[in-house]
Order: structure tokens, then sequence, then C-alpha cells
């Protein structure tokens, strides 16, 4: 059949109005959940595992407080493949929430200039605002200081680490320390692995000061850096693996927030509270105590604002460091 000009143009005119009536499907809605990144800082599978209890009470905490009913609001959470990957969510407007490393939040709201903001940060072991990087070794390599490590075959974290790359990079070029060969092990736990198994000669990790614990009476100091991550593989990691080095102090990681995810400005305030609210609520139950201790050395949450990284955006920007490369970094 012959489709004439005037009838292919009234189609055309049909299809053009009936896309313009369509709209993107509400953040929180079943079509488009709120999706909630969580760094990868441990193996993906059990990152996933222990933060399906919190998605589930940030679902129905916020479902109650918008709509009056445990349903209403959808969330499901995302595990990237690397700190940067939950950037660049953030960028293409996928990632509504982030359980952020520092260096990241840097990047993604001052360099990449995306619209989000930090509205939770993390404390940890001791009741401690910050942490540090650490550079570890094996106690058997030799290695003492960090003069040691020249032409040492080196393992960082992420390119976007904040403790594990940015600033134990950093460290070593002001002291005119040329490592040999460098790998990216992409997670705290692998470069501690890599170190215990002599896979590399050292590494860069977070640390976090060693932790009081109680039980049945017997009081016992323990680790709370990344060597605690492999204990249950190598019960001896304590031993075999040493601290060398630390770098400055780093505020604990933010955890933020996607601004602008809708059209109406105190909607977004509405949930942008509804969901810190829930996050305060969970860490104070035991399942909730349980999944942020295992998950990311966790033990509470404070409201935080984005001036709290301040200080160490003056230390990272005023770094040798070309931190548009870092994007690029495997």
């Amino acid at each position: 059949m012959k489709i004439t000009r005037r009838i292919a143009l009234s189609l055309l005119a049909l299809v053009a109005l009936s896309t313009a009536g369509c709209k993107q499907p509400e953040v929180g809605s079943k079509n488009r959940p709120f999706t909630m990144y969580f760094i990868p800082s441990i193996d993906a599978q059990t990152l996933a595992t222990t933060t399906e209890g919190l998605v589930k009470h940030v679902q129905k905490s916020v479902s109650q407080k918008l709509y009056g009913s445990d349903e209403g609001f959808y969330v499901k959470s995302s595990i990237p493949t690397s700190y940067i990957a939950v950037v660049e969510a953030f960028g293409t407007g996928r990632a509504d929430f982030a359980a952020f490393n520092t260096f990241s939040y840097i990047l993604a709201k001052d360099i990449k200039k995306y619209p989000l903001e930090a509205i939770l940060t993390v404390v940890h072991g001791n009741g401690e605002t910050t942490y540090k990087g650490q550079i570890i070794a094996r106690a058997d390599s030799g290695i003492n200081t960090l003069e040691d490590l020249k032409g040492k075959k080196f393992a960082f974290t992420d390119p976007a680490s904040t403790s594990g790359y940015i600033l134990p990079s950093q460290l070593l070029k002001k002291q005119g320390i040329e490592l040999g060969d460098t790998v990216f092990a992409q997670k705290h736990d692998n470069v501690v692995t890599m170190v215990y198994q002599k896979q590399v000669d050292a590494g860069a990790t977070y640390y976090s000061a060693p932790k009081m614990f109680e039980e049945n009476g017997k009081k016992e100091l323990k680790i709370q850096d990344a060597r605690n991550r492999v204990l249950t593989q190598f019960p001896d990691v304590e031993d075999v693996v040493k601290i060398v080095g630390f770098t400055q102090e780093i505020p604990n990681e933010p955890w933020v927030i996607r601004q602008k995810m809708y059209e109406d400005p105190a909607r977004d305030k509405q949930v942008r509270e509804a969901v810190q609210s829930a996050l305060l609520d969970f860490i104070k139950t035991p399942e909730g105590k349980k999944i942020m201790t295992e998950t990311y050395n966790v033990y509470g949450l404070v409201p935080v604002s984005d001036a709290n990284y301040d200080e160490i955006r003056k230390i990272i920007t005023s770094s040798e460091l070309n931190l548009e490369d870092v994007i690029t970094k495997k």
C-alpha cells in the first residue's frame, strides 16, 4: 500500500507527540528503583550478601516515611568493579547513593562536577573520625623503612583509593622513592594477600587503630586495619605482614546521595532526609551493627557536611599527581 507524504508526516507528528508526553520513571518506583552503590572494598559476592539487609531496611523505612506503608519506595543495590565505576555511575544518573571513599567523593564532586552531596560519615572501632593509609611488607622481607622500597614490586589497591593509592603514592614521591613494578589489586584484602603470599614485596592499604574487644570476661586487642580482612584465611597475618609506614590522616569515608533526583527540590529534600534517617536507625539495630562491622569495619554513622572534606581537598589538589589521569588508570 502506498503511503502518501501527508499521511507519513501525520504519523511522524503523532509519534513525536506521544514521545514528548513520556517521562522517565521516578526514582524509587518499581521501574526505576533507588540504586545504592557499594564500593568494592571486599569480595563482591560477600558484599552483595551482607548489604542485602541494609537495602531491605532502607526500602521499608523510606516507604513508611513517604507513604505510611512498608512498600512504595523501591531500592536495589549495585556492586561495581572499581571506585571509578561508582564515580561514573553518578555522572550518568545510574547511582542515587554510594558508600564512597574520600577521594572518589572529591573526584566526583569537585573534578567531574557531578551533582551529589555527603550526608553521613562513618565511625570506626575506637570512635575515630579519621583513618590513614599504611605501607605493609612481610616481616621477613628485609623492608624496614620506606627507603627500602626502592626498586621493589608494589601493590596498590585502586587508582581512586585515598589510602590505597593517592596518599601512599604522594608520600613515596615526596621522599624520592622509585618503586619497581607496580600493580593495582583493586581491593585492600587482595593487597594483603599478595604481600602475604610473596606475589609483591610491599603494598598500600587502609589503617584503623586496633580495638579492644571483651568476650567471656576476657579482653583482647584486635587489629582493625586491612590485615583484619584476611584473618580467616591467614590467622598468622599479623605476625607475617608488618606495617612499614603511614600516610597523613584522612577524614572518614562519606556516604553520599545524588542531588536533583526529582524536579521538585522539596521531594529531593524529603527523600534525602528519609534515607539518612533510615541508615542512622539501621546501624543501631543488632543486624545493622553486624552488617556494618563485617562489611566496612563501621561502628557508627554521623551526619556530615561537605566542609568536612576541605582539608583533604587541599592535600589532594596540592599533590603532584595528575588527578584526571586517575580516571583512566587500571
